[in-house]
């Protein structure tokens, strides 16, 4: 096969036989490029069109286990008992007390319109039924309970044409909403208003450094055009996917921001390897070539590194997270059919034209090593001790406070304070203290009668913190049967009995999760079994489901993560090395975020509020990092893998193969980070610690693991770095994805 030389080379219409597939694959493109660029036009136009859909098909929630005794529960007492009340009115009077005549009228009067609302079923009212829970403390402001019918998505289109009817002043009330309906409501929107100043704020600045990249504006447009053809294309993929499954609302952001940072990434490293060719002396036939050869070669394995590492998402019940695994798939896939097929066609056309309207800068992706990263790599080469144990020093240092991590769901506290549904949730914690306390509904797992209820409920008031248990005809205090309970609501209907646990302790608390432990724990002998539900419930089964499948997840990771990096080099010692230098990159991104996020240090920059990392967002957060900083490695491990291949010293090899990647890497890791550190504006807090996190894992892996700990691991390995057993130095010669 050609390679590299300062003379011209050139290359016919015929391929000789021998050439890898790859360099075929370059020179079809590059002899055909008119109609690669018509078919992605038609690409293009069909995804815009399909995309524009993708809003009204996406779903909010999903961090919830289907399979999950809370669940099953929750679906139960829908079944026999209708559903729970998820939109919640805050009634509060402008002057005077909710129980002033004229007050009390008014806020009848709005709970009938509301109750007359096609889809609304008023639950429970204070104006209806004054119950103590139902009015605040200062007796100031009242709550009104309703459910909307339907799905999850209807609850949340019907919740907000309610909300934009009713909030605001009625007859000297002030009327607010929460509840979920309210709270999904909020976040759909403020993921809505997130997407477009992330994308105002990221667009121009990633092109402001695409020109300070390549100096040139027709080579700086090129990433950014298949940044955008990568961004239509997830665009469709989710309005497709979200016709045929749930697909969490947040897929819009995260998976815009992956399609458009590895869409440059991925066209970044095709347009730099294609001005080096040309530099080197290739016709443009020849340049385009070599560069999918080399540079398509790495794309493909990069690909397919964070393939795999969303794919694991896919292991995971809740739809939030499985969602991001096909739906990361796609966006990959698309990015790097994007970057293998138009970008060269694109450079085909062009030629040496990429280079055109040049800057007054000469730009940092020239074609040419880097003679910063080559010093840094020659002194970390002969030194690495002195240099790397500082690096793995601050690397440790900055993820030390993940052994205080804690995990949470998604509540009011995402959400910015001026959110009205925040704003309902805080009033409702503090002027509303029965309503504060955790009351988990409890189902009987089977048709029973109203005695075997009652011995349930007898034997659930004994467990600590419990204060009652509402059952069919009585109430349970501490082992003892006293009169029923009005406010109790529905609890017998078709043989099915529920019981409705009152306790002392904060919903959402790890003191309400060991209740829930409590009841669960309680058996009957004579009993059908009991399922434990509500939001608390929910939660805990979450995080339980959300840990269960995380070792099997990290296994994944690891063994394709070996298979595939074996496969690229050879070696059996490069996918460890790439295994630990990985997992400090992620680990002490983690710590950051969780100082910030959770432990409170600097988050008024955000605007946010501290709270226990968000589970899933931080399993979103390890695969997609994860995934990335693959993407790193395979650009180094490639050129140095190449370089030591083609006869070069290791010492040189790796130098070398630091100073050709360094700019490349920096400079995509800079604009990749930019499409995250984007999501910093956003006003949802979970959006924010997945931006920021991203952001710094990719910069860190960037700098500080490849241009130190990877070639200070690689000297210490010494000759032992492409070294592999005899019987798999076998399987990587007959299928190993070499150049040649």
């Amino acid at each position: 096969m050609p390679t590299p030389g300062r003379h011209r080379r050139t290359v016919g219409a015929s391929i000789p036989t021998g050439v890898p597939a790859l360099y075929r694959l370059g020179l079809a493109v590059a002899h055909h490029a008119k109609l690669v660029l018509v078919l992605g036009a038609v690409f293009l136009i069909a995804a815009v069109a399909v995309g524009s859909r993708a809003f009204g098909e996406l779903s909010s929630g999903g961090f919830d286990d289907p399979a999950s005794q809370s669940s099953r529960a929750n679906a139960l007492s829908v079944e026999h008992f209708g559903a729970e009340p998820n939109l919640v009115m805050v009634v509060t009077a402008k002057d005077g007390t909710i129980d002033a005549p004229a007050t009390a009228a008014a806020g009848q009067a709005l709970t009938a319109q509301l109750a007359a609302e096609s889809g609304v079923t008023i639950a429970s009212s204070y104006f209806a039924t004054p119950a103590p829970s139902l009015v605040s403390t200062d007796h100031r402001s009242a709550m009104v309970l309703a459910v909307i019918a339907g799905n999850q998505g209807e609850m949340v289109d019907r919740g907000g044409q309610l909300i934009d009817k009713y909030a605001g002043t009625h007859d000297g009330l002030t009327v607010r909403f929460g509840g979920p309906a309210g709270l999904y409501g909020d976040i759909n929107a403020q993921v809505g208003k997130s997407l477009v100043i992330a994308e105002s704020v990221a667009v121009p600045l990633t092109l402001i450094l695409l020109l300070l990249v390549f100096g040139s504006i027709v080579a700086a447009l090129l990433p950014l055009l298949i940044g955008g053809v990568a961004i239509a294309g997830t665009f469709a993929e989710l309005a497709i996917l979200g016709n045929l499954t749930n697909v969490s609302v947040f897929a819009i952001n995260l998976t815009t921001a992956l399609g458009l940072g590895l869409g440059i990434d991925y066209a970044l490293l095709i347009v730099a390897r294609f001005r080096e060719q040309l530099l080197a002396g290739d016709d443009v036939p020849a340049a385009v070539a070599r560069t999918v050869a080399t540079a398509g070669r790495t794309i493909a394995f990069s690909a397919a590194a964070v393939g795999c590492a969303l794919a694991t998402l896919m292991v995971f019940p809740m739809f939030f997270l499985s969602s991001f695994g096909y739906a990361g798939i796609g966006v990959v896939v698309v990015a790097a059919l994007g970057a293998l097929f138009l970008t060269p066609a694109m450079l085909a056309l062009l030629g040496p034209r990429v280079n055109a309207g040049r800057m007054p800068w000469k730009g940092t992706a020239q074609g040419s090593a880097s003679q910063f990263w080559k010093r840094v790599a020659h002194t970390v080469f002969h030194k690495p001790w002195r240099t790397a144990a500082p690096v793995l020093a601050v690397l440790l240092v900055i993820a030390s406070p993940i052994l205080g991590i804690s995990f949470s769901l998604p509540d009011q506290t995402v959400l910015p304070p001026s959110a009205q549904s925040r704003q309902v949730a805080d009033l409702v914690q503090q002027q509303f203290p029965a309503q504060a306390h955790a009351t988990i509904p409890v189902i009987l797992a089977g048709p029973a009668t109203s005695r075997t209820a009652a011995e349930y409920a007898l034997a659930l008031s004994k467990v600590p913190h419990v204060s009652a248990v509402a059952a069919p005809g009585m109430t349970a205090i501490a082992g003892s049967a006293g009169p029923a309970d009005p406010a109790a609501g529905k609890l017998t209907a078709d043989g099915w009995q529920r019981l409705m646990v009152l306790t002392d302790v904060d919903g959402g608390t790890d003191g309400a999760r060991k209740v829930i432990e409590g009841l669960r724990a309680v058996h009957i002998d004579s009993g059908p079994g009991i399922l434990v539900g509500g939001a608390d419930a929910t939660l805990a089964d979450a995080l339980s489901s959300i840990g269960r499948p995380l070792p099997l997840a990290l296994g994944i990771i690891v063994l394709t993560t070996f298979v595939l990096l074996f496969l690229f080099t050879g070696s059996v010692l490069q996918p460890l090395r790439a295994l630990v230098v990985n997992g400090l990159s992620l680990t002490a991104a983690v710590g950051i975020v969780t100082w910030i996020f959770q432990d409170g240090h600097l988050i008024s920059l955000f605007g946010a509020t501290a709270r226990p990392m968000d589970a899933s967002m931080t399993v979103l957060l390890l695969c997609i990092t994860f995934g990335l900083s693959m993407d790193y490695e395979v650009f180094l491990s490639s050129r140095i893998t190449e370089m030591f291949h083609g006869g070069k010293p290791l010492p040189d090899a790796v130098i070398d193969g630091t100073a050709h990647t360094g700019r490349i890497v920096t400079s995509a890791a800079a604009l990749l980070a930019v499409s995250f550190f984007a999501f910093a504006t956003s006003s949802v807090s979970m959006l924010q610690l997945f931006g920021f996190g991203a952001g710094m894992a990719v910069l860190i892996d960037a700098t500080l693991i490849r241009g130190v700990l990877v070639p200070a691991a690689m000297r210490l390995l010494g000759s032992a770095n492409f070294w592999a057993p005899r019987p798999l130095r076998a399987v990587y010669q007959k299928i190993g994805l070499s150049e040649s």
